[in-house]
Formats: C-alpha cells, structure tokens, sequence
C-alpha cells in the first residue's frame, strides 16, 4: 500500500534499529484518511472471506478495524488490556506480552460480544514477534469461532511473527512489510 509506505517514510521516526515510531499518523495522533484507505484495503482483502466480525486490540488497532467494518458493515470488538471494576461478565482472556512496551497484559473480551460460529477478522498495527495476533487468535479459539485472517497495518519482517503466524496456519495480510529499520532507514519488502 504506497499511501501507507509514502506516511511512513515522510513521517516514521526510528530511535532504534528494532522500533518504528508512528505515532505522528497511528499510534497517538490519527490520520482520518489514512485510515480511511487502510480500511478499505482490508475490505478489498479479505471481501470473499465472509467475515461476520473483527476483532483488534485496544489501542491503536481500534481506528483501522473501525475503518474495516464501516465498508464490510460488520461490529467490530476490541480486547480490553485492563479490566475494568464494571466488566464484571463472563470473559474470555489470555495473556499477550508487548515487545516495544517490555510489558505483559491480561487482555479480556466478554463474551457476549464474541458467541460461537463467528468467522474472524483480526486486525492489529504492528506485528513483531506475533504475540498479540496469537493472544487474539487464541481468544477467538475460546470463542469457539474461526479465525478467517490476520490484517497488518505494518509488519516488522525481521522480527519473525508473519512467519510464527503463518507456520501456525493463519493467513497474515500487511499493508507495509519492513525488511530492515537499521541504520535509521527504513527498507520495505
């Protein structure tokens, strides 16, 4: 997606050979029409795959699977890395270690909101080391339901996770695949 590799080279910061800071476009600040467009490609995508819901994780995935399910008119559910006092419901929950924030969270859905039978959309903003994409994954396995794709917004290649993913058998779609961030530049696939 060339909109998408464009933002990024125009407006990533790269503090270290292993991080990509997009937080001018996706993860602080947001670009409506980026979004907008990301949503659609994930539409294009995955539009034969029947999907009845998307599933991300809060936050910064929320803005693009919002996109996707306004043009697949479909809900769209976001895990909950914390726990609130009032979600006091039936859960699903697993635990998903975060690379870039050194931090591991018990992340939740209720119930209600993922019944058994659905065909899901997973859509996340980065994909490392792949754990947030399996921790989701594996939440849609408690759900009973089926795990239809993975959606990318940017995926680190070098780390591994798109191959993690896939050698797990689930079909990984990323919108900008970065082979190297050294050097301070960034060198897509």
């Amino acid at each position: 997606m060339e909109l998408l590799k464009d933002k990024i080279r125009r407006e990533g910061k790269i503090p270290t050979d292993t991080v990509l800071k997009v937080d001018s476009f996706l993860n602080h600040q947001i670009d409506p029409s980026l979004m907008l467009a990301i949503g659609k490609e994930f539409a294009r995508l995955f539009k034969k795959d029947q999907v009845s819901k998307i599933l991300t994780i809060e936050s910064s995935g929320i803005a693009a699977a919002v996109m996707a399910g306004l043009e697949m008119s479909v809900p769209v559910v976001f895990a909950r890395k914390k726990k609130s006092v009032i979600m006091n419901e039936d859960v699903y929950s697993t635990q998903i270690h975060s690379f870039t924030k050194k931090e591991t969270n018990d992340v939740t859905v209720l119930k209600k909101f993922l019944p058994a039978g659905e065909r899901i959309l997973i859509i996340d903003d980065f994909l490392a080391n792949g754990e947030a994409a399996i921790g989701m994954a594996n939440i849609v396995k408690q759900a009973q339901s089926e795990v239809v794709g993975i959606g990318i917004i940017i995926e680190k290649s070098f780390q591994g996770g798109a191959d993690k993913l896939k050698s797990a058998g689930y079909r990984v779609e990323s919108l900008a695949r970065i082979a190297s961030l050294a050097n301070g530049q960034v060198e897509f696939l």
